[in-house]
């Protein structure tokens, strides 16, 4: 596949030889399919993302980076790579009607507190108990690369492999045991050891997602009541269903946050206008605008008239 088609959206497909093992001495290609990163919501790091599927099971970041340095000649072209199934670095915690919370909530203190509260949702985690996490068949990463030419470079060595004019990558050479810890019975005997939890470890973690988890609901029901005590730019007050302490759906809430948002820029914009200077200054601006349009207006009227009055009617 030509470069200029996988630019196009469509997938270019490296092959990548799988030296065989012990368990299965026999070598097969896998294809990993390439192509430039178009997501739904653009960002600025798009231009130099290559978005990939089908990648192998074991892989890891090491696995990418040796194969990337095979296919732009180092490794200092490579920066990341994220995988379809990553594990989230906070906690997950999603209690009810607590995403409301987003944007709305009381101003907190910076510094210590927001520290405090992201080491809280980090101990909230459960201890980690595979030493390498195996991804799901056929899924999917997106690689950053250090420039946009090296996403060009990649496509074109992809072509060069399918004319015969380069040689197909093997799969984990250069890859250190230092990086990956192995797979087979190491990886699951250490599973098995790890499955064991320590029971303290184990409380304070049950005891900080509770904690994380009782702070965001405690939020949640803050901005619920603020909601509903607080009217609307019509004077309305928000009528919610359910319970006393927050909205009954989450399209309630939604709609909610939107008058909300709505009526903070209207503050905001009218704050922009506090002073009596910036009242009279605006004033001065309309009128000078109706005095415009008058004139314009006048001009008009004039210009019709005039042409009117040269107009002959057949005799």
């Amino acid at each position: 596949m030509a470069p200029q088609e996988a630019s196009d959206g469509r997938f270019a497909v490296l092959p990548v030889r799988m030296i065989g093992s012990e368990a299965y001495p026999v070598e097969t290609v896998h294809e990993i399919r390439i192509r430039p990163n178009k997501p739904r919501f653009p960002t600025a790091n798009d231009g130099r993302t290559l978005y990939l599927k089908n990648i192998p099971v074991d892989s890891t970041e090491a696995h990418f980076r040796e194969l990337f340095a095979t296919l732009l000649g180092g490794q200092r072209q490579f920066e990341s790579i994220a995988f379809e199934n990553e594990a989230q670095t906070v906690l997950a915690v999603d209690p009810a009607r607590a995403t409301m919370i987003q944007g709305f909530a009381k101003k907190r203190k910076r510094g210590d507190v927001e520290a405090e509260e992201r080491r809280e949702e980090v101990a909230a985690q459960l201890p980690e108990i595979w030493t390498r996490r195996l991804q799901n068949s056929g899924s999917t990463a997106t690689v950053l690369l250090v420039e946009e030419a090296s996403v060009a470079r990649v496509l074109k060595k992809i072509d060069r492999i399918h004319s015969g004019k380069g040689a197909q990558p093997i799969w984990g050479q250069g890859v250190d045991d230092k990086d990956v810890s192995p797979l087979s019975t190491p990886w699951i005997a250490t599973h098995l050891r790890l499955s064991r939890a320590d029971k303290l470890e184990t409380k304070n973690s049950v005891h900080a997602f509770f904690s994380v988890f009782n702070r965001k609901e405690k939020e949640a029901n803050e901005l619920a009541k603020r909601l509903r005590n607080e009217p609307d730019e019509d004077g309305f007050v928000t009528v919610t269903k359910g319970s006393r302490n927050a909205p009954a759906s989450r399209n309630e809430a939604d709609e909610a946050r939107a008058k909300m948002l709505q009526k903070e820029a209207k503050k905001r914009e009218e704050l922009k206008r506090f002073y009596r200077f910036q009242l009279r200054e605006e004033r001065k601006r309309e009128q000078a605008n109706l005095l415009k349009g008058f004139a314009a207006a006048q001009e008009k009227v004039a210009a019709m008239k005039e042409k009117r009055g040269k107009f002959m009617p057949e005799s």
